[in-house]
């Protein structure tokens, strides 16, 4: 497979999982089904190769899923993958609703408040439990909620936030 420039990171080969060629694979993505036994993911090794490789057996382990590929038979087989990427291509992605939008999506975007004051860039993503922030090059954490997070402009990466009272202090 050649190597391009659209791949998107879903996952990545932690390590072997027991004895028997298993993996533990850590998911960056919310669609889990990816890995769904039967179903195939392209494997991207730190050399740059890329193999597809079906899925055997699946299931979910505390902080990503345990994998079964054929072929991967032993503890050592599965090391041989340590650190793989699962990446799939730009045109597989999964269509989100409106209004939201990919990590990757985000990244990068230059944040103004709606009175045109610049607050940096987002550099980072945290999940939490009620909602996502967005962290900026100068420190500030926005929160991903509809009263702060006013317009994402894709096309002119920027994001425009309304700061409720002690965001910016």
């Amino acid at each position: 497979m050649p190597d391009n420039d659209t791949d998107i990171l879903i996952g990545k080969v932690a390590g072997p999982f027991g004895i028997r060629g298993e993996v533990k694979l850590v998911l960056h993505t919310d669609f889990p089904e990816r890995v769904d036994a039967g179903r195939e993911v392209t494997l991207k090794m730190a050399d740059g190769k890329r193999t597809r490789m079906p899925i055997e057996r699946s299931s979910p382990n505390k902080g990503g899923f345990t994998v079964k590929f054929p072929g991967i038979q032993t503890r050592r087989d599965a090391e041989a993958l340590r650190d793989a990427e699962v990446v799939i291509d730009e045109s597989e992605l999964a269509e989100l609703p409106e209004d939201a939008f990919y990590v990757f999506d985000l990244v990068g975007l230059r944040v103004v408040t709606d009175d045109g004051r610049e607050q940096g860039e987002i550099v980072e993503i945290m999940q939490g439990p009620a909602n996502d922030a967005y962290v900026t090059s100068t420190g500030l954490c926005i929160p991903a909620l509809k009263d702060v997070v006013v317009k994402v402009d894709l096309e002119n990466r920027v994001m425009t936030i309304h700061p409720v009272p002690g965001l910016l202090d």
